[in-house]
């Protein structure tokens, strides 16, 4: 549920309806088939940026929050350039949107500083800041972390930016639709959001751009060929995945406190069921972790042999499904400096507010028998 979450039955009804009755394209307007389905883009746009508190032309839609970290940073890249701003703070423990886009600005002169984290994955907001220079032309850090769920200081961060020139791109990925308050913070100038985390179906997913001083990012677009938002992401919208996002996202945020409660009674649970194997738990509770990720390492077990034995009670993962797919070790955990043995025995366990009670017991009985 970290990876990716199910599209809500709801949200699916709405998707199909727009698949197979209102197929317009958004782009005509000329007859009423484009001019309704140009209508519900804007409902939807409407939808998601109310839940942000920010204005319905914010919301640039993408086809991910991958191609909206791209749009942000490298789309910034041009005004860098132009004012000899290169140089860019972030962390080492953001997703590979995030590094991948920066290592590619390296490469064209570009500096890019990554603060390194705590051992249970937090980012000290003061490393951020200490690290700004006169020419720093953007701050990147994501609000919670994919592997660990570790909520970061955004806000702090934030905050301290008030009076500075520096641009601040939040990857919001995990936390829209459950941490939506912090993401408001008028401070935040770019956010990159996915619906697929959200319930949504995959590929979809936006960039807020939200105006400071009247004048958002100067953001170029990346790819050409048509005038489609604000001629930043060209292409004919997907206008059922749009629908069906704008739909999740209002769900996500009248049910947020409910979502939560079921999310953090699971999260308990396990830590319950684990506790007499003694685990090493990333993230604190006190400092902010969210509930639908729990990152955990058994001393003396491997996470390849955890994977392997317990494939038929539960579907977990040693990291993100990126890192997963590149059979890595987790570059979070290693920027946190773990020991080696809680890095090769890690996992990582998510949930959602709809998944039944796991079968806790059998899960620590399949550990337990690794273990001795």
């Amino acid at each position: 549920m970290a990876a990716t979450t199910p599209t809500d039955p709801r949200v699916a009804e709405r998707v199909l309806e727009f698949m197979v009755r209102e197929f317009g394209n958004a782009g005509s307007r000329t007859h009423v088939y484009g001019a309704d389905a140009q209508s519900a883009v804007n409902a939807a746009r409407a939808q998601i940026a109310g839940t942000l508190k920010v204005d319905a032309s914010d919301v640039i839609f993408t086809s991910g929050a991958t191609e909206a970290d791209n749009l942000a940073i490298l789309g910034l890249a041009p005004e860098g350039q132009e004012l000899g701003r290169r140089h860019i703070v972030s962390t080492a423990i953001e997703h590979k949107a995030v590094l991948e886009p920066l290592d590619h600005l390296r490469s064209a002169g570009f500096e890019v500083t990554l603060v390194k984290p705590d051992r249970q994955g937090y980012i000290d907001a003061r490393d951020v800041l200490d690290a700004i220079r006169q020419d720093t032309l953007l701050v990147s850090v994501m609000h919670a972390n994919n592997e660990t769920g570790a909520i970061q200081p955004i806000d702090v961060i934030a905050e301290k930016l008030t009076d500075t020139g520096v641009y601040f791109h939040v990857d919001a990925a995990q936390t829209f639709g459950r941490v939506n308050s912090v993401l408001a913070h008028p401070r935040i100038d770019l956010i990159s959001i996915s619906g697929h985390k959200v319930y949504a179906p995959k590929g979809v997913g936006a960039l807020i751009m939200k105006r400071r001083g009247g004048r958002r990012a100067p953001l170029k677009p990346l790819m050409f060929g048509g005038g489609q938002e604000r001629s930043l992401r060209p292409g004919t919208l997907p206008v059922p995945l749009i629908v069906g996002f704008g739909l999740a996202a209002k769900l996500a945020d009248s049910e947020a406190r409910a979502r939560h409660k079921r999310c953090a009674e699971l999260r308990a649970d396990a830590l319950a069921a684990l506790n007499p194997l003694t685990p090493y738990v990333h993230g604190d509770e006190t400092r902010g972790v969210l509930p639908h990720i729990l990152s955990v390492s058994i001393g003396g077990v491997d996470s390849e042999a955890v994977m392997v034995a317990t494939k038929d009670i539960v579907a977990i993962s040693n990291g993100s499904a990126c890192t997963s797919a590149s059979y890595e070790p987790s570059h979070v955990l290693k920027a946190m400096d773990v020991s080696p043995d809680v890095l090769s025995g890690t996992v990582r366990i998510s949930w959602s507010h709809a998944t039944p009670s796991p079968p806790w017991k059998d899960f620590v009985e399949r550990l337990a028998d690794l273990r001795f």
